[in-house]
């Protein structure tokens, strides 16, 4: 495992990018930053990290996918990946808010951006960022989120925090290539509010209630709705309100 270490920078995950289209990087090659000043989350939005407080992250993974058709699998290897550390540093009430924040009770301590690119040979190239709310204890203006030392009233080493994530996320890659129907039983099984009535808002802003079921095999969100139908959702159209 090779870690690159920086102070700064605007993205962990645009660094990672453009080393990976410069030169041949080794499999699991790891950016870290101290602060970053441009963290991105799903669907353009901002990830906001106080510096040197958090684990900020992104992480090369070459020879997994294969079809693009199986981009989600990468996302529940990640997730269990980073759940499973957390578990053994006694981090209470873990889930998966689809479809990859990583939760603590009702609070975001942790969230996922993967993003893919296929080369000239039909290869898939990802890079997983990872951001992961450590020991900063002022969340102010961010009603729902919260980190591993407000959480647990002690601080994080997070060197071993990093390089344990890294350590499960090779098991789990292995596990999954060894048994897929394990960890996307795991996953459901960790999917946050799954089977607990929860409203939801729609396309043009529509609330409605419904009960999450699972997810597809192509990563929507399967919801069971009030006339007893299961309607599937990709993250553009729904949105949970809790």
């Amino acid at each position: 495992m090779k870690v690159i270490k920086l102070d700064a920078i605007d993205s962990t995950n645009e660094f990672l990018k453009g080393l990976s289209n410069k030169q041949e990087l080794e499999n699991l090659t790891v950016v870290t930053a101290e602060n970053q000043t441009k963290g991105k989350g799903q669907m353009g939005a901002v990830w906001t990290s106080e510096a040197s407080k958090n684990l900020t992250m992104s992480i090369l993974v070459k020879d997994f996918l294969s079809d693009i058709c199986q981009i989600y699998n990468l996302n529940i290897v990640v997730s269990l990946a980073v759940i499973t550390v957390l578990e053994t540093f006694k981090i209470p009430d873990l889930s998966i808010k689809w479809p990859n924040d990583i939760m603590s009770y009702n609070k975001k301590i942790g969230g996922i951006l993967i993003e893919n690119s296929i080369k000239s040979d039909g290869t898939i190239i990802s890079i997983v960022g990872l951001g992961l709310n450590v020991n900063q204890t002022n969340f102010e203006n961010l009603p729902k989120a919260s980190s591993l030392a407000v959480i647990s009233t002690s601080e994080f080493d997070k060197e071993v925090l990093l390089s344990s994530i890294i350590d499960q996320m090779e098991k789990s890659i292995v596990l999954w290539k060894q048994h897929p129907d394990i960890l996307w039983s795991d996953y459901t099984d960790k999917l946050y509010k799954k089977g607990i009535p929860m409203p939801f808002s729609g396309k043009n802003n529509t609330n409605f209630m419904g009960i999450i079921q699972g997810i597809s095999s192509v990563g929507k969100l399967q919801i069971l709705l009030e006339d007893d139908s299961i309607s599937e959702f990709d993250i553009k159209e729904i949105q949970m309100l809790y």
